[in-house]
């Protein structure tokens, strides 16, 4: 289990300063602090779009109406410890609540870092549901992070997923190539293989994160035949313009990453200073359609409070005039067309 840094280390590695650290004693009680080696020598500046993922702000004690404990409701759809069954097809499985960073935007900042892994009679127990439950064709593993398990440990993980013969598909959520790549070795890549289909979704949200020691990680898992795909969050004063957004999609294109979701900020408590609004974050996709490919955009989503799951937000390009079968069309310089469906 990876245990918590505390303030003191901070300052010991020039990351927060001797005369700021007393303000910072409250936010260290109501959120565990953990940053990387890797992350820590990517920063440059303290107030840089990667110190605000990772150094803790006075900013997280305020707490406000409408903040949530559970934002995306992993517990309302919990049939057993450590997994989540909120879509007929897919289930979470919650291996672990350690983390190799701690992320101070972090939607599970209530669950993470309380407790370790998964004890090996609770995993068995939550494979057995997926076991009898032929409908579930695909394992999500996350946490915390499950790449913070042991190469041996994953390998036994995944031989067991592959067992069940109703699951096609293995996700892995992590941020362990970016901000611990030294954790991808070739006994990781190899504890990987498998007659599932293994997918990695890499979370990271600064083109800053990709340093080089991740990219060489990333193409090692992308040789083994692994598909990535990444999920980002935006975040106020880390990602929110069209440069910093721009530069990140296409760093990990680069890195054979597929851009794959953009995540409007939860309702998490304390991480308010982190939000953008709905509005910020449409135009900010309208503004990306005009600067980027198709395989470089990500799909723009918000998770519905409560646990309803995962939807698109969309700007509204096609909308109906009201006269059967012409609709009005915005393109991305923001010209509208007419558009007459010929089968209407």
């Amino acid at each position: 289990m990876k245990a918590a840094v505390s303030l003191n280390d901070l300052v010991a590695r020039g990351l927060v300063g001797v005369a700021e650290a007393p303000a910072l004693l409250p936010v260290e009680q109501s959120f565990r602090i953990r940053v990387s080696g890797a992350m820590g020598r990517a920063i440059v500046d303290p107030d840089d779009p990667v110190a605000r993922q990772f150094i803790p702000s006075v900013q997280e004690l305020d707490i406000q109406d409408g903040d949530l404990g559970d934002p995306i409701g992993d517990d309302v759809h919990s049939p057993v410890k450590g997994l989540t069954h909120r879509y007929p097809d897919r289930v979470i499985l919650h291996v672990t609540k350690t983390c190799e960073v701690y992320c101070r935007f972090c939607f599970r900042r209530e669950a993470v870092g309380d407790e370790g892994h998964l004890s090996h009679s609770e995993v068995i127990a939550a494979l057995d549901y997926v076991a009898v439950n032929p409908a579930i064709r695909e394992v999500i593993l996350t946490g915390g992070d499950p790449l913070v398990l042991s190469p041996r440990r994953i390998k036994d993980l995944v031989a067991r997923i592959a067992a069940i013969p109703s699951v096609e598909t293995l996700r892995i959520h992590t941020r362990v190539p970016v901000v611990a790549p030294e954790r991808v070795t070739e006994a990781l890549v190899s504890a990987l293989e498998s007659r599932l289909a293994v997918v990695v979704v890499l979370h990271a949200n600064h083109a800053a994160e990709f340093t080089d020691a991740a990219r060489a990680g990333l193409r090692a898992l992308h040789r083994a035949g692994i598909m990535l795909l990444s999920q980002s969050v935006l975040l106020r004063g880390v990602n929110d313009s069209l440069p910093a957004l721009e530069d990140l999609f296409r760093k990990m294109m680069r890195c054979g990453v597929k851009p794959y979701y953009l995540h409007h900020c939860d309702l998490a408590k304390g991480v308010s200073h982190f939000r953008t609004t709905i509005a910020e974050g449409m135009a900010l996709m309208r503004g990306l359609r005009g600067r980027l490919a198709g395989p470089l955009l990500p799909t723009y989503v918000i998770d519905i409070p409560g646990g309803f799951g995962k939807v698109p937000i969309n700007p509204d390009y096609v909308v109906p005039t009201g006269t059967a079968g012409v609709w009005q069309i915005t393109d991305w310089q923001n010209r509208v067309h007419e558009y007459r469906d010929p089968l209407t």
